[in-house]
């Protein structure tokens, strides 16, 4: 049997070349649907490429907080002269205590504070702390004083502060607990409460008038409370003459702990 070629007729090419068309055009629409977001493709490039996001804008910078010795508090801190770079804090526990302890501290370079001194026990008044004080009260006053002058009856140990040897420095009979009072004031430092800077600790000379109280020193401890000084025993007191400086501008912080920390 004779098997004749048939050639495919113009009809059915046009088919075949239609149905050819649909399909391409189905699978852009496919390709299209799957990343309907261009610029998320964009983005999502740009991530893989390694793109950086702009830089966030730098933070302000912390407000700085004035250092100081421990125990100290920024109300009491603003007292405290800007060139003073050596601080006697001496502190009781409570209003009415008697008993207080004492540490000295230098301010280095960087501006931060070290002990140098102490801590040491020390003696205040018989009736604590004021922030008043009047002669004869029996307290000690509250605050931030200057150091700046010293004397006593025995010669000077080597203090860097003016130092006046005199045998006008003496503390004849006893103190409240019955205990002798001589060579209380072997050394003496005069805290600048309603005092003339500059001068001898024997000057009796009062600004502030002399119902206001004076002659308040740190000297020599005998053993009990004081009428308003600051007392340390002979050894510590010989140490802090030593070490005071007054290109330091050195000031003594006095006062219940409670009332210092504010």
């Amino acid at each position: 049997m004779h098997v004749r070629n048939v050639r495919p007729g113009p009809r059915v090419l046009t088919a075949a070349l239609c149905a050819t068309l649909a399909l391409i055009g189905y699978l852009k629409v496919s390709d299209q649907s799957a990343s309907p977001d261009a610029s998320s493709g964009a983005r999502a490039a740009a991530k893989n490429t390694g793109a950086q996001a702009p830089p966030l804008p730098p933070r302000a910078p912390k407000p700085q907080v004035p250092a100081a010795p421990p125990g100290v508090g920024p109300a009491t801190l603003t007292r405290i002269p800007d060139g003073t770079s050596q601080v006697f804090v001496v502190t009781g526990e409570s209003q009415d205590s008697t008993v207080a302890t004492a540490s000295l501290y230098e301010r280095d370079t960087a501006g931060k504070w070290r002990r140098t001194g102490g801590p040491w026990t020390a003696h205040n008044a018989l009736r604590g702390w004021t922030d008043d004080h009047w002669a004869g009260d029996l307290r000690s006053p509250t605050g931030v004083f200057r150091l700046g002058d010293a004397g006593g009856r025995l010669p000077d140990p080597g203090s860097k502060l003016p130092y006046d040897e005199d045998e006008l420095f003496v503390s004849p009979g006893v103190g409240f607990l019955g205990e002798p009072l001589e060579g209380s004031f072997d050394h003496v430092i005069a805290i600048d409460y309603n005092r003339v800077p500059g001068t001898t600790p024997l000057n009796q000379e009062r600004p502030q008038g002399m119902e206001k109280g004076g002659g308040v020193w740190v000297h020599v401890d005998h053993g009990g409370p004081t009428q308003a000084c600051i007392s340390l025993t002979a050894d510590v007191m010989r140490e802090l003459l030593l070490a005071l400086d007054p290109a330091k501008e050195p000031v003594i912080v006095m006062g219940p702990a409670a009332k210092i920390a504010g």
